[in-house]
């Protein structure tokens, strides 16, 4: 028997013991269903987030204001998120089960966060992000 061979059958009878395990599997089935109950009250922010005019407006507006300043601002979406890249600096709008969070970093060193409210002013949103 190779060396190989033998730890396939090494892994497999791990594999095999704990799934006989029954707090294990349990633990297992807890996390897939907090995961699932997470994404389940996240989806309408994150839904709300990708389709709404605030969206649409800071999109501009941080294009104006960074034209503004002289800043290039860089935008993507990371899965939900919406990312704004200016610079060293960084802002995340991370849709949650609570609602969105803009979450600040400088240097790839998280700064603080803060609850965004989409009916709020993009605009004043981009302003003082981008000059802070």
């Amino acid at each position: 028997m190779s060396f190989l061979d033998n730890l396939e059958n090494n892994l497999n009878a791990m594999e095999r013991a704990e799934a006989r395990d029954p707090e294990a599997v349990a633990r297992e089935h807890a996390r897939r269903l907090a995961e699932k109950d997470a994404a389940r009250q996240t989806a309408p922010h994150a839904a709300a987030l990708k389709s709404s005019p605030f969206t649409d407006e800071l999109l501009r507006a941080v294009r104006v204001v960074g034209h503004g300043l002289r800043t290039m601002v860089r935008t993507h979406w990371r899965e939900s998120s919406l990312v704004l890249e200016a610079r060293e600096k960084r802002v995340e709008l991370r849709p949650s089960p609570e609602g969105i969070a803009a979450v600040y970093f400088v240097n790839g060193e998280e700064t603080g966060s803060e609850a965004l409210d989409l009916n709020g002013s993009a605009e004043a949103f981009a302003r003082a992000w981008l000059e802070r």
